[in-house]
């Protein structure tokens, strides 16, 4: 995995270490955060932990020109290993960082432990509300709504990136505009990418793989995996089902590449062009960039079926371990600034949770030559404006885990669609 690595569609922090969380959690079980350990003018260090480049590295300089006493290390580590380290930290009081963040596949695991992170709120940072869409700042409050507990990043709104150069050999439109006219619903989807399969494009398989075509699904939904009251519904829900089929329908036509997200063959494949499509939230046009630095004006991105969704994000916390919890807290109100998030998407591609910014000349008029000259900003600003909140549940990561393994176990071959489905039902039941 590459630093610029941020997202991780189906997260798969094990059932312990999720059961863990959930023992270390509780409404006042952390230490008492103090002001700060630092006298005036003292040299601090400031740890922030991160699972991939966040684009913070110029920030950083920049804050430390007007806090010459503040030292930052940034520690960054593959996904997974991020938060499963985050979980054991908080479960021992030892070893967090000053600043960590969460991506939203496991914001409400944290925001359930409001004991064990500082409330921003003591330091002014609920005069940021007004700042947020408003459904991403509730995503970083306590479950009772009393704590500020961390501040949002980004925001993952959906398009969908697209190779022009197969979509020609497949005998397909190029253009933007007439690609999103060819699946404004998933079942159409499915069959542009039959007419691609059919065309026999040496090499290439219409899309990565099944697995964020279903979260998608799910989160265009208006309701996901669990209801209002915390209860897990995927067996009941038939939203959920319908993304499941739909999901492993490609499968069963073949148009998938069997590649599973973020691993080093689905890396390689965007140099190879190995699929033709990909579920593309803002900040993997920055990672498509990287992978397949070759390819540039052959990607350009149209709209997602279904017109819009949400697909990933993160939000920034201060464990209560910190000494410096002051420090942290105004650093994190410097890196979530509006003017930083407008930064951060131009440089790394991760969109504004800002929507003041959404009309900004600056972003509307964004545009990638990577992807053709595509206009970047106006494009993730209506998708960003189209969203939609979903509700999301303690253990939201982990059913996702459960519904992403049934799925690679069908395109493995191993179990058949029903067989995978009644697996994982059983799974989720053990999901408490």
């Amino acid at each position: 995995m590459t630093p610029r690595i941020r997202r991780l569609g189906l997260p798969v922090l094990t059932a312990s270490v999720l059961a863990l969380a959930t023992a270390c959690g509780g409404g006042g079980g952390g230490s008492t955060a103090a002001e700060s350990s630092a006298k005036p003018g003292e040299k601090i260090k400031l740890t922030v932990d991160l699972f991939g480049d966040f684009g913070f590295k110029p920030l950083y300089e920049e804050y430390k020109k007007t806090h010459p006493n503040v030292a930052i290390v940034e520690n960054v580590t593959q996904f997974n290993d991020h938060h499963s380290n985050l979980v054991k930290r908080l479960a021992t009081n030892a070893g967090a960082g000053d600043v960590a963040a969460v991506e939203v596949g496991y914001i409400s695991t944290f925001t359930a432990q409001p004991g064990k992170f500082t409330d921003l709120k003591q330091y002014g940072l609920d005069k940021r509300q007004a700042d947020y869409l408003d459904w991403k700042w509730q995503q970083g409050l306590s479950k009772d709504g009393t704590q500020v507990l961390g501040l949002g990043t980004d925001v993952g709104g959906l398009a969908m990136c697209y190779r022009k150069d197969l979509f020609k050999k497949a005998g397909l439109p190029e253009d933007r505009t007439e690609v999103a006219a060819l699946w404004p619903t998933w079942e159409q989807y499915i069959e542009t990418g039959k007419k691609f399969a059919g065309a026999n494009v040496a090499g290439a398989k219409f899309v990565d793989s099944p697995g964020e075509i279903l979260r998608a699904m799910v989160n265009q939904a208006p309701v996901g995996l669990y209801d209002a009251q915390d209860n897990i519904i995927v067996d009941s829900n038939p939203e959920v089902k319908k993304a499941w089929d739909l999901s492993n329908r490609l499968t069963q036509e073949g148009l998938t590449a069997k590649l599973a997200a973020f691993s080093p063959p689905w890396n390689t494949g965007f140099a190879k062009g190995s699929f033709a499509t990909i579920i593309c939230p803002a900040w993997m046009t920055g990672f498509i960039q990287e992978q397949a630095k070759d390819a540039s004006g052959k990607w350009d991105i149209a709209a997602v079926p279904g017109g819009s969704g949400n697909s990933g994000g993160s939000h920034l916390m201060v464990p209560k371990q910190s000494k410096h919890p002051k420090e942290a807290a105004e650093l994190i109100d410097f890196l979530t600034s509006k003017d930083n998030q407008a930064k951060v998407f131009k440089e790394e591609g991760t969109f504004p949770s800002i929507p003041s910014l959404y009309d900004d000349p600056s972003i509307q008029n964004f545009t990638k030559p990577f992807f053709g000259d595509a206009p970047i900003g106006k494009i993730y600003s209506d998708a960003a404006k189209a969203l939609k909140p979903q509700h999301l549940g303690p253990k939201e990561a982990d059913v996702r885990t459960a519904i992403g393994n049934g799925l690679g176990r069908v395109e493995q071959g191993k179990q058949s669609p029903d067989e995978a489905w009644a697996q994982v039902l059983e799974d989720v039941k053990k999901i408490k």
